[in-house]
């Protein structure tokens, strides 16, 4: 059985300003999400699911979903507010979205086979869509996988990201991810300011998630306990989001899942600043015109 492509495609880019998944970058007004699921084709997976909102659908499917439908099997997830577990309510004065691991967890009804999960408006590269489809093809039960990017290769230069630190043994086997915020590079090296607003440095060769995540359909049922669990922690905090990395964590300090790394030196790029996009466009071009795009 192929592999499935799991898109999160709900959010809207805050920082960016902007329906950032749809906006024009390719020489053609393509945008990531397209080279995305070009190089997921090439690299056999056999279905698109996309995780959007209602509200966002009809923008969606005209910009991206229409193209997509002619070309390879796609289904819709739709992430809400009040997507919920049973005996759950949506607080009153709840807005913010729930986060990445309630945006895999709804499309639970849809996929019931091995599948990827990535951001709509990432850029990873051919080599991750091959790396993970390879790995699906073989795992089974609690073992997942993680496309690792090097750090100085995920950053921007017009303002500070978040990136999650992979903590691995010997066998490349996450033991841990640490979310760090504030990155900026700083040469070839890399800084952020800790808790208590202390600088410090960062090598640049950090292993880091850019949540390119491999799971087994198993990941559906124990995301649903860990979010009951959050729910029940931190639901009525306006703020609080339940995201993959943590619950990562969670299952791997459980002993119930381990996590293996999958190395790539490709840059990952990206739009998290509007500034950001000229040079996702240029990066563009040059793929384009080494053939590695038509």
């Amino acid at each position: 059985m192929k592999p499935t492509l799991l898109i999160l495609a709900a959010g809207m880019g805050s920082r960016y300003g902007g329906l950032k998944q749809i906006d024009p970058i390719g020489p053609h007004g393509e945008a990531i999400i397209d080279y995305s699921i070009y190089d997921a084709m090439g690299a056999g997976f056999g279905k698109i699911v996309f995780v959007i909102r209602h509200d966002l659908e009809s923008s969606f499917r005209e910009s991206i979903g229409r193209k997509v439908e002619s070309q390879i099997a796609v289904e819709y997830a739709y992430q809400e507010l009040n997507h919920l577990p049973m005996g759950f309510t949506l607080p009153l004065h709840r807005q913010r979205p729930w986060g990445t691991g309630h945006a895999v967890l709804v499309a639970r009804d849809i996929i019931h086979e091995p599948f990827a999960v990535i951001n709509a408006d990432d850029f990873y590269g051919a080599i991750s869509y091959k790396l993970l489809s390879d790995y699906l093809k073989t795992t089974q039960g609690n073992n997942y996988a993680l496309v690792g990017f090097v750090l100085r290769n995920t950053l921007s230069k017009f303002g500070t990201v978040a990136r999650g630190i992979c903590q691995c043994n010997e066998q490349n086997f996450i033991h841990q991810v640490v979310e760090v915020t504030s990155i900026e590079p700083d040469g070839e090296q890399a800084k952020y300011l800790d808790e208590i607003g202390q600088p410090q440095r960062l090598s640049g060769n950090e292993v880091v998630s850019m949540n390119t995540w491999g799971f087994t359909p198993l990941i559906f049922e124990q995301l649903d306990c860990l979010f009951t669990e959050f729910l029940q922690a931190h639901g009525n905090e306006p703020k609080a989001e339940f995201y993959i990395p943590a619950a990562i964590n969670t299952l791997i300090a459980r002993g119930q899942a381990q996590v293996k790394v999958l190395p790539s030196q490709d840059s990952w790029f990206g739009m998290t600043y509007q500034e950001d996009k000229p040079h996702v466009m240029k990066s563009i071009q040059e793929l384009t015109a080494k053939g590695l795009y038509p």
